[in-house]
């Protein structure tokens, strides 16, 4: 498989598997770790990551195996940059009713 993934809906945790190039039982263990990162379950139980998981698994690896950051750093980091996210969401929204 490439490492460049087909825009769709949903990516099993094989393809994810594939694309992040982060070992599946690596990304189960991250779903305990990191609020943020919740797949959809199909009715057999199967994980079905979207586009937001698949680019969520790419940061988390970029912040542990790059940036060399702890779980609690990471998860701090994360946290710190979706508040900053959707701070500047607000803002947008604001300034679009004026």
């Amino acid at each position: 498989m490439t490492t460049e993934a087909v825009e769709k809906l949903y990516y099993r945790i094989g393809e994810v598997e594939a694309i992040a190039g982060v070992p599946a039982y690596v990304l189960r263990y991250w779903e305990s770790e990191f609020k943020l990162l919740r797949p959809k379950k199909n009715p057999a139980g199967q994980r079905l990551y979207r586009q937001r998981d698949l680019d969520l698994v790419r940061r988390i690896k970029t912040l542990l195996y790059e940036e060399r950051l702890t779980l609690e750093g990471a998860k701090k980091r994360l946290l710190a940059e979706s508040r900053r996210n959707s701070e500047q969401l607000e803002l947008g929204m604001r300034e679009e009713t004026y």
